[in-house]
């Protein structure tokens, strides 16, 4: 199968690259050679390879960023993706989007499924949702991925940061009234690989199991790095940020069970895989 990865640079487009090139062909493209806001570059693309799936993880993630830079926001969450979308179906190729558990609203009290009405409310959260709209409008084949709280060894995220801080902290507050679920991207990818091998199409929810909140996922990190720092709780109005946090972002896995796909494992285990692998275990 040829497969062709767009922010193959990225955090979770590396580990997929990596993973895919162990079973089949692929093209991993970032920003430098592929514009995925220039439709004749996408189309040149696509129609030079001939992939048999595309899995697009080029994002604009720069959630507060996006808050005053909506033109931007959406140039390559939704031009961008019409451009990928577009270009699959003139090749026949599979499309495989990666979106997030922003375009639900947060307020939710119990885990969203994936045909639960979505409600962004940040720029970012509309921008992925208006690149799924025209994913699903435009291919044929389509899978639709919303992912949570993604850190891997590539790129910044949320453990490597703690880690970072924890080096000259002793006390640090993280917020304990946002509750989800971590995703390490090697698990993300894990599932990406057994998904497009199928024609099972539609919108999954795919994140690894369990929920927690930052502060009880800061403490787990420092638990079993063998970190010596103490994290107290506090709220998100302590820490005022430009884009809206959703308070509640759990995502049902209810596609992954109904199609017959495996669970992904349990966050805690993930994140103790992630730590041996980026030389951080318990002293």
């Amino acid at each position: 199968m040829k497969v062709l990865v767009t922010g193959a640079n990225g955090q979770l487009g590396q580990d997929v690259a990596t993973l895919f090139a162990e079973q089949h062909e692929v093209r991993g493209l970032g920003r430098a050679q592929l514009d995925i806001t220039n439709l004749e570059q996408c189309l040149e693309q696509v129609e030079s390879f001939r992939p048999d799936v595309i899995i697009h993880c080029a994002a604009y993630t720069a959630v507060d960023q996006a808050e005053s830079d909506v033109d931007g926001a959406y140039l390559v969450n939704a031009v961008g993706t019409r451009n990928m979308a577009a270009a699959a179906e003139k090749v026949g190729s599979k499309l495989c989007y990666i979106s997030t558990d922003y375009v639900f609203d947060g307020k939710g009290t119990s885990p969203y499924r994936e045909y639960d009405k979505t409600n962004p409310s940040g720029i970012y959260g509309k921008s992925k949702e208006a690149g799924e709209q025209l994913a699903m409008s435009l291919c044929s084949r389509y899978f639709i991925v919303r992912t949570s709280w993604v850190y891997g060894l590539h790129g910044n995220n949320f453990v490597k940061t703690m880690l970072k801080l924890s080096e000259d902290r002793d006390r640090l507050k993280v917020v304990h009234d946002q509750i989800g679920s971590p995703t390490f991207t090697e698990d993300l990818a894990g599932f990406l690989l057994a998904l497009v091998n199928t024609e099972k199409y539609g919108i999954y929810h795919a994140s690894n199991s369990g929920i927690c909140s930052w502060y009880e996922f800061a403490k787990a990190i420092f638990e079993e790095s063998g970190k010596a720092t103490i994290v107290e709780p506090c709220t998100t109005d302590e820490f005022p940020r430009p884009a809206p946090r959703p308070s509640y972002s759990v995502m049902d896995h209810l596609s992954i069970r109904t199609n017959g796909f495996n669970e992904i494992r349990p966050w805690r285990e993930a994140l103790i895989d992630f730590l041996q692998k980026y030389g951080q275990v318990k002293a």
